[in-house]
């Protein structure tokens, strides 16, 4: 143990005393109208070259306990100061906020030291101050002069969303600040006014320049692209960067909870460079800096430069070196995982520096190899961004079409977001008072409900009836054709016969099947929170679903093989019933239906489930296995009634 403080002092012997950021901008900045002053030549330039190498040969490994079970080692630490913002974005949090942590859960200024002066003695180097919004938390300044203190730590930086930044940031750069990220989504005032719900882009706007006159450089703006809001917006952007120093960073939309993510909504990086790349051909690819977020281009000519951060597309997993705290003190390991464990509460029982270590060591262990994929992360329950970070969110949309699919063989419609509040229902679901709401009606209004779902909604079956015996009219004039008194699959002795199907016209087939598993209040809370041991259960069920349908003739012996263009299977969880509700829909072209297609898939779906979960509980039920609709057949339309 005596090792690790001398392999400490050697790396800050080896750094540079003057403390800066990647931007290039010194720590220590001239009041205004004073002269610049020089930067202070490093120290590893004073020492001896023979010195310098010998430091770097007996140098120590880098701290253990920010150490992950892949060799990453963690020097970056993120921490949000407040919960609390001072802007209302559409895709962050409702009009009138969200419900936030008391006060006294919150971590303390000395907390928020404490915590920070521990992990830069086990070889932090960089500190992002995030939300929230940092600079409404009125003691920001005096934090960030008390974290410049801190031997060892080269970079203090600050994510804003800029409305306060021309004022505060004198103060903040005199007491140490080196680093500023500044949100702005549009550069249209109207636009921003309505993203936001409050007034402030004229503020954002001086804030940048305030940055730029201080000397900071790059400065880094932070643009999250959103699909029919703000992509034809790109070029504008870069335009900035021509003749100021800024780093334009277009940040693919990313879900957490409450942002009813969607996958057409998201434009990818490739896309977005294709877009650029009409206009600026010339746009050269920069040499990527280790640990880095960000993919970074250049135009020829032009003072700044543009990045995107690629979490979705091609996440940046293998090289990551960040950690995060939260307002309320939880370290999360990962952004887009929901595992979090209490620094606070193990501050507050008195643990020593020890203690805390192998907390944060167990934490860092246990990261995994990188995150989940973009369609998996929108299903998992996670913190709404608000309540992580601010700004790397995008906007709420009404409900996606439901005949989209993003899957173009299968058209398997794409994993949604697994959990999405609203102010009036975050308060019920955390006292576990929910009430039930059509599915429809949270697509339109926002779910209140912690629910997981997969695909586009189609109609709700909520009101389990049985059979109609009369199935309604169909469109055709001649009308239906009466339903059959004889079993088709059994021929005149009583043997198991095929259907002929030869002689009847192609014509367009769509079925829908439904099926319901009752969970059990045990199993489905495990559901809900993807913490079962075998894995995702919906994801696993869904494919199940979807494999089952195409394999129905050779489950179901008298079944004709059917080409399917089409299946869809959802999964909704139901709350109200400690339930999971399967949907499945076939489609195909041909002279046979395909209602055996859907129920198999609706019935595969559900006993995937079952064995999901047996080993939680066995007192699970399979019920309501039903069609709910049929067309295209001659014998007319089918809908449950």
């Amino acid at each position: 143990m005596a090792a690790q403080p001398v392999s400490r002092m050697l790396r800050r012997v080896l750094r540079s005393s003057v403390r800066s950021c990647s931007s290039g901008a010194p720590v220590t900045q001239p009041h205004p109208g004073e002269p610049s002053q020089p930067a202070v030549e490093p120290l590893s330039s004073q020492v001896p070259s023979g010195r310098r190498r010998f430091l770097r040969e007996h140098a120590a490994p880098f701290s253990a306990f920010l150490t992950d079970s892949l060799g990453r080692h963690h020097s970056y630490l993120r921490i949000s100061l407040t919960e609390k913002c001072n802007l209302r974005c559409q895709y962050c949090m409702p009009e009138d906020g969200v419900p936030l942590t008391p006060k006294a859960d919150l971590l303390t200024t000395e907390e928020v030291l404490t915590l920070a002066r521990l992990f830069v003695k086990e070889g932090v180097d960089k500190i992002r101050l995030t939300g929230g919004e940092p600079l409404v938390r009125p003691d920001v300044v005096d934090i960030v002069a008390q974290l410049h203190q801190l031997e060892g730590l080269r970079t203090i930086g600050i994510t804003t969303n800029g409305i306060s930044l021309a004022r505060l940031l004198p103060q903040l750069q005199k007491a140490g600040l080196s680093a500023i990220n500044i949100s702005l989504d549009t550069l249209v005032p109207a636009k921003f006014e309505f993203i936001v719900r409050r007034k402030g882009f004229r503020k954002v706007m001086e804030g940048i320049h305030k940055a730029i006159e201080l000397g900071y450089s790059p400065v880094k703006v932070n643009c999250v692209v959103m699909r029919g809001l703000n992509e034809d917006e790109l070029p504008d952007f870069v335009a900035l960067t021509e003749g100021l120093p800024l780093d334009v960073r277009f940040i693919e939309y990313m879900p957490f909870d409450g942002n009813k993510w969607n996958f057409r909504k998201m434009v990818s990086y490739k896309e977005m460079l294709d877009t650029l790349r009409q206009q600026w051909p010339e746009l050269e690819k920069l040499p990527e800096e280790e640990s880095s977020t960000a993919k970074a281009f250049k135009i020829p000519g032009f003072r700044g430069r543009v990045s995107f951060i690629t979490s979705m597309s091609e996440h940046f997993c293998g090289t990551c070196n960040r950690l995060r705290i939260t307002a309320d003190g939880n370290l999360k390991v990962c952004l887009f995982g929901n595992s979090e464990v209490s620094l606070r509460d193990h501050l507050r029982a008195g643990a020593s520096e020890e203690e805390l270590l192998s907390v944060i060591g167990a934490a860092v262990g246990r990261k995994k190899r990188q995150h989940a994929g973009m369609f998996s992360i929108s299903q998992m329950k996670n913190r709404p961004m608000i309540l992580i970070e601010l700004f790397l969110m995008c906007q709420d949309s009404p409900p996606a079409i439901p005949s989209i699919s993003f899957r173009a063989s299968l058209h398997v419609q794409g994993l949604r977001h697994r959990v999405s509040f609203s102010s009036q229902m975050v308060t019920l679901w955390k006292g576990g008072r929910l009430p039930q709401i059509p599915v429809l009606a949270q697509r339109w209004l926002g779910s209140g409900l912690p629910q997981r779902h997969y695909g586009s909604h189609l109609d709700s079956d909520a009101n389990p009836k049985c059979l109609s015996p009369e199935p309604r009219a169909p469109a055709t004039p001649s009308g239906p054709l009466p339903t059959s008194d004889q079993l088709t699959h059994v021929d005149r002795e009583g043997q198991a016969a095929m259907v002929d199907v030869g002689g009847k016209p192609d014509t367009e087939r769509v079925a829908v099947a439904s099926a319901v598993v009752l969970l059990g209040p045990v199993a489905y809370k495990l559901v809900q929170e993807n913490q079962l041991k075998k894995g995702d259960a919906l994801v696993v069920a869904q494919l199940a679903g979807v494999q089952a349908a195409k394999l129905t003739s050779q489950l179901i012996p008298l079944c004709h093989h059917v080409a399917l263009s089409h299946v869809q299977v959802q999964l909704e969880l139901d709350s109200t019933r400690h339930a999971v509700v399967v949907r499945a829909s076939c489609r195909a072209r041909g002279p046979t239906g395909v209602e055996m297609e859907a129920l198999t898939s609706a019935a595969v779906a559900a006993l995937t489930l079952y064995d999901m979960c047996k080993a939680v509980s066995r007192d699970i039920v399979l019920a309501e296995i039903k069609l709910v609709s049929k067309t295209g057949g001659q014998r007319g339309d089918f809908h449950r009634t």
